[in-house]
């Protein structure tokens, strides 16, 4: 007992011992939810050279995701680098290839925006294929991937907060490297 009391007064001892000697004491690291906040956010970045007319739409679904969730932040690619998530504009239906999470290529489908569809929702929602979430069809305006089915007049980008939910989860497993890989296509 009296040496477990003893190593328990050993970081004020120490701590004693550097001010004395006019050196610097510092707190040993926190554990817990704590410390699993201090993990950094995983940054993706995105390349839309290619977005043509929807790289603004591409920009705030972005700047959207960015504020709702805290464990993964998307980023422009800086010039010369490589980006986890290409946008691609094309006359398609919108539709999203993933190759791993945060990974993958967002084919941004002129179809949907000629019959009405919202270009900021339909970049939220195609990023959050990217961040893991599928579809969530038939549903509510309410919730972002709920995509065509809330119709043309729905213009909520907005994750919901069981949709941003997932993404901190699927995110929080890939910070401490159990996330899973997977191949995947979304047509919207």
């Amino acid at each position: 007992m009296r040496s477990s009391k003893a190593l328990r007064a050993l970081p004020a001892v120490a701590a004693a011992v550097l001010a004395l000697a006019g050196g610097q004491a510092v707190a040993a690291p926190a554990s817990g939810p704590a410390q699993q906040q201090a993990v950094a956010a995983r940054v993706l970045t995105y390349d839309a050279s290619q977005a043509a007319e929807f790289k603004d739409a591409v920009t705030k679904g972005a700047g959207i995701w960015n504020t709702s969730v805290a464990n993964v932040q998307l980023k422009p690619v800086a010039a010369g680098q490589r980006a986890n998530i290409r946008i691609i504009a094309d006359d398609g239906w919108p539709r999203t290839a993933t190759t791993s999470l945060g990974s993958g290529t967002i084919y941004f489908g002129r179809q949907a925006v000629d019959q009405g569809y919202n270009t900021v929702r339909i970049s939220s929602h195609e990023l959050g294929h990217i961040l893991g979430l599928p579809d969530m069809k038939p549903g509510p305006c309410s919730s972002l991937m709920s995509g065509s089915t809330a119709g043309v007049s729905c213009t909520n980008p907005n994750p919901n907060a069981a949709e941003k939910a997932e993404v901190e989860d699927n995110f929080a497993a890939a910070l401490t490297g159990t996330a899973a890989t997977r191949d995947l296509l979304f047509v919207d």
